[in-house]
């Protein structure tokens, strides 16, 4: 590609089907079982890939984006279960830090240590963190919240579960379960990126009635509206000082 795209990811289907009507001149390339569409929004050029759900398919996927295409910096978008109180179904939490809150090799590393890195935080692109959130705080009409987000193979959909991740983890604001497995992917590539959530539950037992009606009614159209405002203020930027830089 002849200028470096912005990759945008999605964990679920409902989310990468509302982006795929923004893209103009749409190529689909089909690599490792994933199709990766690339083309241009509001000018800028963007490819667009659907990650799969879980931490090993969002990391395969952001790889795929950084060596295939040279992404210069990547957005993963989807939504997650509220953690902190005030957090609450709707609010979009941009993360500011992504950790691995099943990553335990204790008594080897401490515990949520990724070993071998020394960290067990993972910091997101200031300046993306913040063009993503005024997009969000100009569009969106939630609640934005900006701090910590917690990744693991596990959907937490439990009151009791729910309970022993904020004792743990207080300063987590949501849960998912892709972030940080992107975020130490990007890490190792030196690239910036983001993570966008919208709350669809607050990870408690009644999760599993709360995700699935919300994917449907509100997600998918929140991710787009998002997206597109970053996008378009890009595009309306100057050159150097672009958020997608």
């Amino acid at each position: 590609m002849p200028h470096r795209p912005a990759a945008i990811v999605s964990a679920m289907h409902e989310e990468l089907r509302a982006l795929l009507p923004l893209l103009d001149d749409r190529h689909t390339v089909r690599l490792a079982g994933r199709d990766f569409h690339h083309g241009m929004i509001h000018g800028q050029p963007v490819v667009l890939a659907l990650s799969g759900i879980g931490k090993v398919a969002a990391a395969t996927t952001a790889v795929l984006l950084m060596h295939a295409y040279d992404a210069r910096q990547l957005v993963f978008t989807g939504v997650a279960g509220g953690l902190a109180d005030g957090v609450e179904v709707g609010d979009v939490v941009i993360a500011r830090q992504l950790l691995q809150h099943d990553m335990d090799a204790s008594p080897l590393f401490p515990r949520f240590e990724v070993p071998l890195t020394g960290r067990s935080h993972f910091d997101t692109d200031t300046a993306l963190a913040d063009a993503l959130a005024a997009a969000a705080q100009r569009c969106s009409g939630a609640r934005v919240h900006e701090g910590l987000i917690v990744s693991g193979d596990r959907f937490v959909a439990s009151a009791a579960d729910s309970q022993a991740l904020r004792t743990l983890l207080p300063a987590a604001l949501a849960v998912e379960m892709e972030g940080a497995a992107v975020a130490q992917a990007c890490a190792d590539f030196g690239r910036p990126f983001a993570v966008v959530r919208t709350i669809s539950d607050r990870a408690d037992d009644e999760a599993h009635i709360d995700f699935a009606r919300f994917i449907e009614e509100v997600a998918s159209a929140a991710t787009r509206t998002i997206i597109e405002e970053w996008l378009t203020a890009g595009a309306h930027s100057a050159h150097a000082s672009s958020p997608l830089r």
